[in-house]
């Protein structure tokens, strides 16, 4: 299991690092007959970055436990060391207590001083909020609210648009929110932090001076107690449930060289059916992006997509652009050629001298009409500049520039002024020596 774990860790983040590398990928949903039951979710391809299947991504929610993702990226990267040892304070885990907020078993380590890395297994495994408040007072220099600020701004550095944060915790707030699309670059980012890949796809783990393990509520991984909801190929992140939030679920699943992850966001919550709607919906939508969908290059970098009209080229009016790199992207197993379309997004002429793999535009990736990525197309080949065009087109540009106009307004204006000026001057100078003449 330990052998799985570490090539699980280390593959994801491979993954989220060539998805970072990646051209950028929007939106676009395949045709899906999985069952669903959350109110928001999104999924996609950590291989590529694209988002494969979407319903309602970009609704407000409450993001219960989800929120602990956020408090371990401020964490791990406000303690560099994560063998650091933090004090078990009284203090913090009786407001937990007296909050209503249930504990993960620090409260058995009150005084003591724990690594930093046991805290993160028991903030990630049972969701303990214990954890969070403890690591957010540490962190914040015995400020919460300074620990929360924190996170706020690291979601707005990652790129959320409708996510705030109010505690480190995911006990319902009206002010606590996030959405589907927000809660994936959260993920994203988790995945390449210290330990992170690591622990949330861990079933169960013992910290110091224990002799019971701490146990994932994550049903996905846990082989041992996660029943019918266990998924062989499920590599962890987080689950959560509260009155407002319902079940909410992020998870991550990796199967023949494919990695994908998905947020399932309030899914009904039913305390007494103890239904995992989201880990059955999750499943299912792995299922079928493994056996729907594959990886397809519909483009090379050899491939012509357009020619671009070129000025002052010695022995050509135009150049041929292709793809920057092969466009490596998943699409269903059945697609056709034809549902690819490549749209250049500027056809405005380019002027010589070009080198071979010089930038001239982007263009628009189209998936049946539906736009999902962009590209940079460059030059196919190397275009000489034509020194008698360069000139005469660089004379033609000075001779139609506005400032050019600007100016040779401005001479005429000044030349009209002048004339009349003169001629006005000439007449009174001629009047003036009629009048003195006998």
């Amino acid at each position: 299991m330990k052998k799985r774990i570490r090539f699980l860790s280390m593959a994801l983040v491979v993954f989220i690092i060539a998805a970072a590398a990646s051209v950028s990928a929007g939106a676009i949903t395949f045709d899906c007959d999985v069952k669903t039951y959350s109110d928001s979710i999104l999924m996609i391809s950590l291989d590529t970055g694209m988002e494969v299947f979407a319903k309602d991504a970009d609704a407000r929610r409450y993001p219960a436990a989800l929120t602990k993702i956020m408090t371990y990226i401020v964490t791990v990267e406000n303690i560099k060391d994560l063998d650091t040892r933090i004090e078990i304070k009284e203090s913090v885990l009786n407001n937990v207590v007296n909050s209503g907020m249930a504990c993960s078993g620090l409260d058995w380590h009150t005084g003591e001083k724990m690594t930093v890395t046991d805290v993160l297994y028991a903030l990630m495994l049972p969701r303990g909020n214990d954890a969070a408040m403890m690591l957010a007072d540490y962190v914040g220099g015995g400020d919460i609210s300074s620990f929360v600020a924190l996170m706020n701004e690291k979601a707005e550095e990652i790129g959320c648009q409708d996510t705030h944060f109010v505690n480190p915790t995911g006990v319902d707030s009206d002010d606590q929110y996030t959405t589907a699309r927000d809660m994936i670059k959260i993920c994203r980012y988790a995945l390449g932090t210290p330990l992170f890949s690591k622990i949330v796809a861990t079933p169960s783990h013992t910290m110091e001076g224990d002799d019971y393990p701490l146990v994932t509520t994550n049903s996905l991984i846990d082989a041992a107690r996660g029943g019918d909801y266990y998924y062989t190929y499920a590599t962890g992140i987080q689950n959560g449930e509260t009155d407002m939030a319902g079940t909410c679920l992020a998870a991550s699943a990796l199967c023949d060289g494919y990695a994908y992850l998905c947020v399932c966001l309030h899914a009904p919550y039913d305390l007494e059916e103890n239904s995992e709607y989201c880990m059955e919906e999750a499943a299912n939508l792995f299922r079928w992006a493994f056996l729907n969908l594959q990886f397809m290059s519909p483009a090379t970098k050899d491939t012509p997509i357009c020619e671009q009209p070129i000025n002052n080229a010695w022995d050509t009016q135009s150049i041929l652009l292709v793809p920057e790199s092969d466009l490596n992207v998943v699409l269903p197993s059945d697609y056709k050629e034809s549902d690819i379309t490549i749209v250049p997004d500027n056809t405005d002429p380019v002027s010589a001298p070009i080198k071979k793999g010089d930038v001239i535009t982007t263009a628009t990736v189209f998936y049946k009409g539906e736009a999902f990525q962009t590209i940079n197309l460059v030059a196919h080949d190397d275009v000489q500049a034509s020194p008698i065009l360069f000139f005469t087109h660089g004379v033609d540009k000075v001779l139609t520039s506005p400032w050019f106009l600007i100016a040779v307004g401005i001479v005429v204006v000044l030349f009209v002024v002048f004339v009349s000026v003169s001629s006005s001057y000439n007449k009174k100078k001629r009047k003036k020596n009629s009048s003195g003449n006998p």
